[in-house]
């Protein structure tokens, strides 16, 4: 939906451009990438707004401070099951999924 009247290009422009259109490997494998790291920015925010530390959250959770440090930097793969111990345990909350098709 790039228009010359208001030179603006969507992320999806670009992406398509970059990366080619949803689909193409190069696309999913940034997508998932992505996804990956809007996680680690999700966990990183909720332990800094319950006021804890990284090693304090690995300690509850039975982990070690560098691998929640992994996780928030987009350097690891998670489990589910480590993820729902980290929101469970860690901060006493509930995950809550969405499926986009």
């Amino acid at each position: 939906m790039n228009t010359k009247a208001n030179n603006i290009t969507t992320l999806n422009e670009i992406l398509d451009k970059k990366y080619g259109k949803r689909g193409a490997k190069k696309r999913e494998q940034w997508e998932q990438e992505f996804e990956t790291f809007q996680l680690g920015v999700l966990l990183e925010e909720a332990r800094a707004k319950l006021g804890m530390t990284q090693a304090e959250l690995a300690e509850k959770c039975g982990t070690n401070k560098s691998y929640i440090s992994r996780i928030e930097n987009n350097a690891s793969d998670i489990r589910l099951s480590t993820l729902m111990k980290i929101i469970r345990t860690g901060f006493g909350g509930h995950l809550k999924l969405t499926l986009q098709l």
